[in-house]
Order: structure tokens, then sequence, then C-alpha cells
């Protein structure tokens, strides 16, 4: 896999709170530099990434109830459409965490639902195609559970299922931070449980040439990083 192949994997993300405009103005021209599939912003700098991306195959993605999950359908559903209208092309929304702990997958789904009706509708009436990903955020579920979430969003029509935030703090009992961000076992299982049909995109902690390999062999088609330029600058090509 050469440099271009791979840097279409990438969603050239920076989520960080503090983040300045300049920052997000940056990370569009180095998308557009190495032609990586998205630039993942918050919805705050929309319309700042689709202005810098105008004539470029560079997509604005966003994050939704990010990074908790917890809003309301209805909250979610709303942050998605603006941030459609304002230029986004691809929306990452984060399940309802508690509701799959709580073995409500019907909630699960139905959040899932909403987020992906109000997007599709916006998509219409800006004439463009959106990718709905599925933000589990793997770190605080069974794979159990995982398996269940992705049911649901394939189900709910959306197009990806996504592994992490890459913000969440999971302790042991010990009060320890345990390991989260995307993982090869749980991307396989991702992968065995949607298909072929479905997306699986790894995003969380991924630094290395080497990870980014071993996730897309384990069935991951789409890569969030925010660690992009340094992926393709030292990607070996052969």
């Amino acid at each position: 896999m050469n440099k271009k192949e791979i840097a279409k994997y990438i969603d050239h993300t920076l989520l960080a709170p503090q983040a300045t405009i300049n920052q997000i103005v940056r990370l569009c021209q180095e998308a557009i530099r190495y032609d990586f599939a998205s630039v993942c912003v918050n919805p705050s700098f929309v319309k700042v990434a689709a202005s810098e991306l105008v004539d470029t195959d560079v997509k604005v993605c966003t994050v939704i109830g990010f990074p908790l999950g917890a809003n309301t359908s209805q909250v979610k559903a709303f942050e998605a459409r603006q941030a459609i209208l304002e230029g986004a092309s691809e929306v990452d929304m984060v399940i309802n965490i508690g509701a799959a702990k709580d073995g409500r997958y019907s909630a699960v789904g139905s959040d899932i639902s909403e987020v992906v009706k109000a997007s599709r509708k916006a998509g219409e009436e800006t004439g463009r195609d959106i990718i709905i990903k599925v933000i589990l955020e793997t770190c605080f579920l069974t794979d159990e559970e995982i398996e269940n979430c992705c049911l649901c969003a394939k189900k709910a029509g959306a197009d990806f299922v996504k592994t992490s935030t890459g913000f969440a703090n999971p302790k042991g009992i010990d009060g320890q931070l345990l390991p989260n961000g995307a993982s090869v076992h749980h991307i396989k299982l991702m992968r065995k449980v949607v298909g072929s049909d479905m997306g699986v995109k790894a995003s969380g902690g991924i630094r290395s040439i080497s990870m980014v390999k071993d996730l897309i062999e384990a069935g991951a088609n789409r890569i969030g990083t925010s660690s992009g330029t340094h992926i393709i600058e030292v990607w070996d090509e052969d």
C-alpha cells in the first residue's frame, strides 16, 4: 500500500478543546497536501474547515454528542443537521453508552436512528451524500455489548461503526487508567458483526505505522488520528 492509498484511509483529526482557528486552518492545509479522506473537527469549526476545503475532495467530518454521548437524541439530531447545513459531509456520533451498559438496545438504536434520519434529510437539502459513523467507545463495553451496538448501528442505517472518541478515561478498581482507543481485537469483532456492508473506523491512540497496518489488516477501512502527517511522512512505500 503506497502513501496515496493510505492517505485516503485517514480522517485528519483535531478535537482538542483548546484548538484555535489557525490550527484548524493548518489542519486543512495538511489534509489538502496529503489528500486525506477528511478533516475531523468540532462542530464550531465546521464552517472554517468547509471554507478552507472548497474545491478539494477532502471532506469535512465533525463529531456529534461528543465525547460522552449523553445528550438527548433530539439534541444530537439537531447538532448533526446544523453541522451538515454548515458544510459537514461526515458526522461521527457517540452512542448512549449508559443505555448500552443497561442493555437498553432499543434506546441505543433509536438514538442512532434519530441522527441518521436528520443527517439524511439535511444531506438531501444540501445535495450531498452524508456518511454517518457511530462511535461505540469500546473501552467501556464488553464484547457482547459491542456486538449488540454494532447491530443497532447497522439496523439504523449508519455507514460506519467506530471504536472510540479518544477522550475516554476508563479506570480499574485501583483507580489506575485502563487502555482506551482502538485495538485489533475490537476491530476484528466489529468487522465480523457488520460484515462487508458497513465501514469500520479505528480511532483513539493511533500514532504508529505498525498500528495502522495492524488495524487495516484487522478490518478497518478508516483511521481517525491526529498523527496523520507523521504516519504519511514516514510510511514505507515498500
